[in-house]
């Protein structure tokens, strides 16, 4: 675990493989750890693998307070300048997505490609919000329930129906352990206000953008939003749910690899 300062902050990160720089940006609540961990071997073959924890999540340290996306960003940044991988390709899940977006936007000589995963223009629109406050109140008052509802929503329904019971308690357990509550719920409150719609169409980057066919978490209506935005960017789909990178992993790896060599 290596960790770099800014912005009063302490971030934790990680850096695997050699090459040009491949920079992974996990969800809410997830960590360099728990969001990328078991496909950090194929990313980092050919690749220096950057994977880093903004507030809430893993290592990184912080005062409390508000979360803004900016500052998940700068983060993000600096712990790809501090591991030399500059420029870089960047991929985005979910709230990861939307930190991508920005770091694009705000930092556009750093990118060679830009690939987003499950994402979401805004949280402001009323089903996100809706979700978003039974998020809170499960994390204040049922972590256990919360745990099981990010199964019910993050998988498609075939792939949850295939576990067995022992697969079923480690995943939920999974969730259990690796979440920092306080921070997550900093995270989802981020969630729910944020709004990166001005900055698409500032998107200079090559763009990927993948859609999740049963992403009853964040439709994928929300990633084509993202696509038709975002000019030039390629549209492509998972028939999955939103853990995408746990459902088809050989497939996402396969789609982040293609396209980051075609673009050089």
């Amino acid at each position: 675990m290596r960790f770099v300062d800014v912005l009063g902050t302490r971030v934790s990160y990680q850096v695997d493989g050699d090459g040009p720089g491949l920079v992974l940006v996990a969800g809410t609540g997830g960590n360099l750890q728990s969001n990328w961990g078991h496909l950090v071997e194929p990313l980092s073959r050919d690749r220096k693998l950057v994977r880093a924890d903004y507030s809430g999540s893993g290592e990184t340290t912080d005062p409390p307070g508000e979360l803004s996306i900016e500052l998940l960003a700068a983060q993000i940044v600096a712990a790809a300048e501090a591991a030399d991988a500059v420029p870089f390709d960047l991929v985005g899940f979910s709230l990861g997505a939307c930190v991508s977006i920005q770091i694009a936007a705000e930092h556009p000589d750093l990118l060679r490609s830009l690939t987003l995963l499950a994402g979401f223009p805004t949280g402001q629109d009323a089903r996100l919000g809706l979700q978003s406050e039974l998020w809170l109140e499960l994390i204040r008052h049922d972590p256990h329930s919360f745990a099981k509802m990010i199964l019910l929503t993050g998988f498609s329904p075939a792939f949850l129906a295939n576990l067995d019971r022992e697969q079923m308690r480690q995943w939920l357990d999974a969730i259990i352990v690796s979440n920092r509550w306080d921070g997550i719920a900093r995270q989802i409150a981020l969630d729910a206000r944020l709004d990166i719609r001005p900055h698409l169409a500032r998107v200079k980057a090559p763009t990927l953008v993948i859609g999740c066919t049963q992403d009853y978490m964040v439709p994928k209506a929300h990633a084509r939003t993202m696509a038709d935005a975002i000019a030039g960017a390629r549209y492509a789909e998972l028939d999955c749910g939103h853990l995408a990178p746990f459902e088809r992993p050989e497939e996402f790896v396969g789609m982040v690899r293609g396209f980051i060599g075609s673009v050089g």
